[in-house]
């Protein structure tokens, strides 16, 4: 499994509420060949229930869930890319 994320060490202590999800279009091909592309958007915690309803109202993405922890490993997937919500993000702005 291959994991993208950029987050620094002192962005994963503010930026740890995980939004999950299973990306529709991605999964099965390119860098998720043969298997499911997870992604998640790391957010602090008092934006965790704007940024679910902005992932959850995305066509491209389903079996979306929140992880409260940095420690999410996704099952069965092959890719992993995990983005950062900060100030100005399309989700914070609903």
């Amino acid at each position: 499994m291959k994991i993208i994320d950029k987050r620094t060490k002192e962005e994963k202590e503010i930026y740890h509420v995980l939004i999950t999800a299973t990306d529709k279009f991605l999964s099965g091909w390119g860098g998720a060949e043969g298997g499911l592309s997870k992604v998640a958007w790391a957010c602090k915690p008092e934006d965790s229930e704007k940024v679910f309803e902005w992932v959850k109202n995305r066509s491209d993405m389903k079996n979306v869930n929140i992880h409260i922890h940095n420690d999410w490993r996704p099952r069965n997937a092959v890719h992993v890319q995990i983005y950062i919500v900060k100030e100005g993000h399309p989700a914070l702005l609903m």
